[in-house]
This record gives structure tokens, C-alpha cells and sequence, in this order.
């Protein structure tokens, strides 16, 4: 091994993590927490530096790292979310909240950034187009704007690494 290689080798090591929980959370790199508003409440998800997100129940991941299901908490409810991923990013998450079943598909552009989920609660269905981007040095976005119900809301958000 060269002497460049071996100095890049904890770099390469760095950008490989064992699990993919930062991508669920549609960012990338060493990340060590997240924390944004999310409907008036803050809320912090904090990550190991092998990529698992702390606090999650439950959590069942496939050989490769990738979250299948896990146990949801919200507002005193529990549901048990299922995951399918495509190309490295969650394609759809669907759970069941007090009796309606749930189902999120994530839209993406050729460069893997969201554009737009849409939901499907018990056959009624809503698209949430995000816009206006703000990027960190990273490359992740810490502001987006997104449209709900005829509101358009920014969503700011922290994020910090390890390094």
C-alpha cells in the first residue's frame, strides 16, 4: 500500500458506515446529530459513528445496514414502521396509526435530493413538494422549504459531525 493510500485509509473508513440510519434521515457523512423543528417541536436524532441512529425500538436492519422496521413514538402513540430503499435512499415508509394505515413514497431528482413525498392515509392522498434548499459545507441541507395544505413552512436544521 502506497503511503498516500495509507494516509487516505482512515478517510475511506470514515465515509463507510456499517448502517445507513444518517441517508434514512436524508443526509450523508459522519454525522453526529441532527436536530430540526418538526410540526412546532424540536426534535434531535443522534447518530453512533458506525451510522445507527440512537433511541430507535425494535430495529430490525438487512445484512447491508439498511433499516427494515422499527417501533415509531409520536405524541403517546407507538407504531411499527416498515422501510423500502432504493438506491441507497428510503423509497417508502408505511406503518399504521390507530387503525388507518400510512404510506409515505419519497420522490427524488437524478442527483438523489427529495422533492416531494406523498402520503396516503387511509386512501386520502397529499403531496408535499420541498424547495429553496440551503446547503452546509457537507453538502446536506439545513433549510428547505415545503409546501403542505396550501401553506408553504421553512424547515431549518443543525447538523453536527464527527471529526
Amino acid at each position: 500500500m502506497t503511503l498516500i493510500a495509507l494516509l487516505a485509509l482512515p478517510f475511506a473508513l470514515q465515509a463507510q458506515t456499517k448502517f445507513h440510519d444518517v441517508e434514512m434521515n436524508d443526509a450523508k457523512g459522519p454525522v453526529k446529530k441532527i436536530t430540526q423543528n418538526v410540526m412546532g417541536q424540536e426534535q434531535t436524532n443522534s447518530f453512533t459513528p458506525d451510522g445507527k441512529q440512537e433511541g430507535l425500538t425494535d430495529a430490525v436492519y438487512d445484512a447491508d445496514g439498511y433499516l427494515q422496521s422499527a417501533k415509531n413514538q409520536a405524541q403517546g402513540m407507538s407504531a411499527t414502521a416498515t422501510y423500502t430503499w432504493e438506491n441507497g435512499k428510503v423509497k417508502t415508509i408505511t406503518m399504521n396509526l390507530m387503525g388507518n394505515d400510512m404510506t409515505i413514497v419519497n420522490n427524488y431528482d437524478e442527483k438523489g435530493l427529495l422533492i416531494s413525498n406523498t402520503m396516503n392515509v387511509g386512501g386520502q392522498e397529499m403531496t408535499m413538494p420541498y424547495t429553496d434548499y440551503k446547503f452546509d459545507e457537507k453538502g446536506n441541507w439545513i433549510s428547505r422549504k415545503v409546501s403542505m395544505m396550501g401553506q408553504e413552512m421553512e424547515t431549518p436544521r443543525t447538523i453536527e459531525y464527527y471529526e
